[in-house]
């Protein structure tokens, strides 16, 4: 027989037998994982935004012009401002929307009747302030929030 080390042998001789059955049981392991796993990559998120083909959004009096220069200065429907003062004020939106909808509906319909934050970002803001943006406006309790991209060259016509 050849196991190796079952047969008393008059040769101290080394094995010369290489044992594959660690390397099936690896190589086992490693495709159920992989098996396991391999639908987690499909769902990547890719980004590219700014040059988009869309409707102009609309202004009504609830819209929040919010503009984020490449420096990260902020500017609120035109006037420069601080991020604590674009909290202070995203507060107060969101507590006149509340005040407003409960006296209009009764309170039914938390997002109705809040303003809507338009976010217009240079393409080369940096995502730090963008996400401090977006993370003010959810602890406010303010929920819409557009992105206003430029359109192409050839629709600007």
């Amino acid at each position: 027989m050849a196991f190796g080390g079952l047969e008393k042998k008059q040769t101290a001789a080394p094995m010369a037998e290489i044992n594959m059955t660690p390397l099936i049981d690896v190589m086992l392991v490693l495709l159920v994982i992989f098996i396991i796993t391999a639908p987690l990559f499909t769902h990547a998120i890719r980004l590219d935004l700014p040059k988009v083909a869309a409707a102009p959004a609309r202004e009504t009096p609830q819209t929040i012009s919010l503009s984020i220069d490449a420096a990260g200065k902020l500017y609120w429907n035109g006037s420069l401002i601080t991020l604590d003062q674009m909290r202070a004020r995203f507060a107060q939106a969101a507590k006149a929307a509340d005040a407003s909808e409960a006296v209009q509906n009764g309170d039914a319909g938390k997002a109705t009747g809040q303003p809507e934050i338009h976010l217009h970002a240079e393409r080369n803001t940096r995502y730090e302030v963008i996400a401090q943006v977006m993370g003010a406006a959810q602890q406010a309790g303010l929920e819409r929030i557009g992105f206003v991209t430029d359109p192409p060259p050839a629709a600007r016509q």
